[in-house]
């Protein structure tokens, strides 16, 4: 799938866009505004990765023009900037996610999956776990248990979503720290236990199953 990057870090922008052509995405990236929003109108691409700080226009400037254009392309913010009112006004002009720098990886590409299966018209973002009461919304990133939502750390939604994506699958620690800390990461691994310590007391202890030897897993 063809994906436009508009970063004007190249120290974020290279890896990230490496990152994104290894995970099979055709990466165009762009450096300011003007020049996102000039390779956006084109129509071409499903998917925008759009940096808010732009020079010359920022992102929600670049989005505000491609929306009144009609350009329905999938947009994800990507930014340092996080305050809740940045994300509301974001989202509002039409963004459909939004990730706060500094990101994982695996995070980045999860976002870009649910949005990849929403272009694609692969039914409701909606997956459900634990018998039902459990469910995430993987566009917004929300998690909810017996029909209430419940507040999760970007890092504890990741974990939670590679789980449910692959329920009744056994994770051994390392699987998960690949999928939800990255490659690069170098702490210990132990640190998925502490974040599964987290999930479940949030959820519900039976939220996610573990099992010495096997891993941590979730049931459909």
């Amino acid at each position: 799938m063809r994906l436009l990057l508009v970063e004007d870090d190249p120290r974020i922008a290279e890896p990230t866009a490496a990152a994104l052509r290894e995970a099979g995405y055709a990466v165009t990236w762009m450096t300011t505004g003007p020049q996102g929003l000039e390779a956006a109108m084109l129509g071409e691409f499903p998917l925008i990765v759009l940096d808010v700080m732009l020079p010359g226009l920022d992102g929600f400037g670049v989005a505000r023009e491609l929306r009144a254009a009609g350009v329905d392309s999938a947009i994800l913010f990507l930014t340092a900037r996080g305050e809740l009112g940045d994300r509301v006004e974001g989202l509002d002009l039409g963004g459909d996610a939004y990730l706060v720098k500094p990101f994982a990886m695996p995070e980045l590409l999860a976002t870009l999956r649910a949005l990849s299966r929403r272009e694609r018209g692969q039914g409701a973002p909606q997956v459900t776990f634990a018998g039902g009461r459990g469910h995430l919304n993987t566009v917004g990133r929300t998690v909810s248990w017996d029909g209430q939502e419940v507040a999760v750390t970007g890092r504890e939604y990741a974990l939670i979503e590679a789980l449910a994506l692959a329920p009744e699958r056994w994770f051994a620690r390392e699987d998960l720290l690949d999928r939800v800390w990255g490659p690069e990461f170098g702490g210990e691994a132990r640190i998925v236990d502490v974040y599964v310590r987290y999930v479940r007391r949030k959820l519900a202890p039976e939220a996610i199953a573990s099992e010495r030897g096997r891993g941590y897993r979730v049931e459909k």
